[in-house]
């Protein structure tokens, strides 16, 4: 059964992982065994405890305690949930919660590259795309739209960051994912690589060539800057969404919607 406690000691130590470590110290690279994210949102919760990760602890507002917040928390077992009402926990926080319930999960161990994409045919890689909004976007895209997989750079923003899961709707828990070094594992995974980017040789996104193809890589870059010239280099195929009224380039996250409906495996 979970253990309810309503708060009064906003010094309880319990309560670090949601007032007073930031992402990157949730994170813990140096000590992986104790690597956490926050979870925000009962469909965000229950999205992540469904894929198998390990609740900690859960910051709910006390009002709230029902219907599929009880149903969420049920789900979690023998671990405290700390209550109060919302605009306690908004300065506790620091931010706006949304349906006002958290939860501090345990993270899992990254497969690799090879696994995750051994028998898939269009996947992702995503280069050096640092906004977790984007990412969130990107990774609901990426699960409606027919990507099997994603792929990132370690510059990437870390998709269990609190935003990115939010954003996503629970899809981070569902898509495949993990970081990826060097191109080269794509190409010895069979793959050809279509590198999304503003360039004179870029061939439309509704190329025949590009449907042919019967393992592909989506590559989309950094907010702003695109991709880098190698990367486009290294590409098989350049490709760009034909634009209208002047209008040169879309969002990171829109354009990966346009390209994952468009270059779905069919």
């Amino acid at each position: 059964m979970p253990q309810f406690i309503e708060i009064t000691d906003f010094n309880d130590p319990r309560l670090d992982v949601y007032a007073r470590l930031t992402e990157a110290q949730l994170l813990s690279r140096q000590d992986a065994q104790k690597s956490l994210f926050i979870a925000e949102s009962p469909k965000v919760i229950a999205c992540a405890l469904k894929a198998g990760f390990e609740p900690v602890s859960i910051l709910a507002e006390s009002g709230h305690l029902h219907d599929d917040y009880a149903a969420v928390i049920d789900r979690c077992g023998d671990i405290p949930v700390f209550t109060s009402d919302k605009q306690v926990l908004n300065h506790l926080t620091g931010f706006p919660l949304t349906r006002a319930m958290l939860c501090a999960m345990k993270r899992k161990p990254l497969p690799a590259a090879q696994e995750i994409c051994a028998d898939k045919r269009r996947i992702a890689l995503l280069e050096n795309v640092v906004n977790p909004t984007n990412i969130g976007a990107i990774f609901r895209s990426a699960a409606a739209l027919g990507m099997e997989a994603v792929l990132l750079t370690p510059a990437c923003c870390d998709p269990l960051y609190r935003r990115a899961c939010r954003v996503s709707m629970g899809t981070v828990f569902q898509v495949p994912w993990t970081y990826l070094d060097d191109m080269k594992t794509l190409r010895e995974m069979g793959f050809q690589t279509a590198a999304l980017a503003l360039d004179d040789r870029a061939i439309s996104i509704d190329d025949p060539a590009l449907q042919h193809a019967e393992k592909l890589c989506v590559i989309l870059g950094t907010e702003g800057d695109g991709l880098s010239q190698t990367t486009i280099a290294e590409s098989d195929f350049t490709v760009k969404i034909p634009m209208y009224n002047g209008v040169d380039s879309l969002n990171v996250a829109a354009a990966s919607a346009v390209a994952f409906w468009e270059l779905r495996a069919r």
